[in-house]
């Protein structure tokens, strides 16, 4: 993957199909143990927002790849006194050889970019969760042998998770329903894009009705109906996406193959019920765990592995 080599990962469709599709292979075969990389290199964490998954799961990888990990804590550091961006982004371009950053704005990670010559990674904004995006592909294709004309149901709110995944289906050839109350769609340009970029070779449909949007899935998704910076209004959420909580009376729409996942955390008894998560149609921890693997091999990418 030598031609990722120095770029930054921003969102989704950063990548193209054989892209995509290439960093899945590799982080088969990572997983599988059919590689093994070494890269010798120093990831900076810079995490606005709380994070336990993408957080072990990047410094894990980054561990396994013989290379180091800095935890730069905001509170700990100068970007929290104000210190403007573009100043911090040129200082660790000195220090670091990657970066990955969980923040609010994505405007605030196209400046890291614009002032840092290392590769940036988006960790999650509120726009994309690109990273996750590979893990789930990744889930899918371990399941199913191939995305390709599968299809994929995210139920709840159209958040980043749901921007994400209309553009990793569309790049991939998987079939993606979003399902989501009114007002509460995915954003409209990414819709858009990804309804381009996927004319000819996957469908993309947004609705209101979860039933309809489950019908025949082989994968139902969902997330949780508040995302960070949403709390207080958690509470007055609960009664618009009841109807599109993931239990067995929606499972028992899709297809009887169908598979169950969450990038959690999960809200048990809310977007989703216990019995569903536990059940054995549920590979929400298989996908928890590719966390580490797509990861891998992105950074291996982006670092130019030799």
């Amino acid at each position: 993957m030598k031609k990722l080599k120095g770029r930054d990962l921003l969102g989704t469709a950063d990548l193209n199909a054989e892209e995509t599709l290439s960093l899945l292979e590799l982080a088969r075969k990572l997983k599988n143990q059919e590689l093994v990389i070494q890269c010798n290199k120093v990831l900076g964490l810079l995490f606005y927002k709380a994070s336990t998954r993408t957080r072990v799961s990047f410094s894990v990888a980054m561990y396994q790849l013989g290379g180091q990990v800095i935890d730069l804590n905001p509170s700990l550091t100068q970007v929290g006194r104000g210190e403007p961006i573009e100043d911090t982004a040129r200082v660790l371009d000195r220090y670091l050889d990657i970066l990955a950053i969980r923040t609010f704005a994505q405007a605030d990670l196209q400046t890291f970019a614009n002032y840092a010559q290392i590769p940036i990674i988006n960790a999650l904004t509120d726009l994309e969760h690109p990273c996750q995006i590979l893990a789930d592909l990744l889930t899918v294709q371990e399941c199913f042998g191939s995305l390709a004309g599968k299809t994929l149901t995210y139920l709840g709110d159209g958040n980043n998770m749901a921007n994400s995944l209309l553009l990793g289906g569309a790049l991939t050839g998987l079939n993606i329903r979003v399902a989501a109350p009114q007002g509460y769609e995915p954003d409209p340009d990414i819709v858009q894009r990804a309804q381009k970029i996927a004319a000819g070779k996957s469908e993309i449909v947004v609705t209101q009705d979860p039933i309809a949007a489950v019908e025949g899935a082989q994968v139902v998704y969902t997330d949780v109906w508040a995302s960070m910076g949403q709390e207080d209004s958690a509470d007055q959420r609960i009664p618009i996406f009841k109807p599109y909580q993931v239990n067995q009376q929606l499972i028992n729409h899709a297809d009887p193959q169908a598979i169950i996942l969450h990038c959690l955390p999960a809200h048990r008894g809310e977007e989703i019920t216990n019995e569903a998560i536990e059940s054995e149609r549920s590979r929400v921890w298989d996908q928890a765990e590719n966390r580490m693997h797509a990861q891998k091999a992105l950074l291996a990418s982006l670092l130019g592995w030799e």
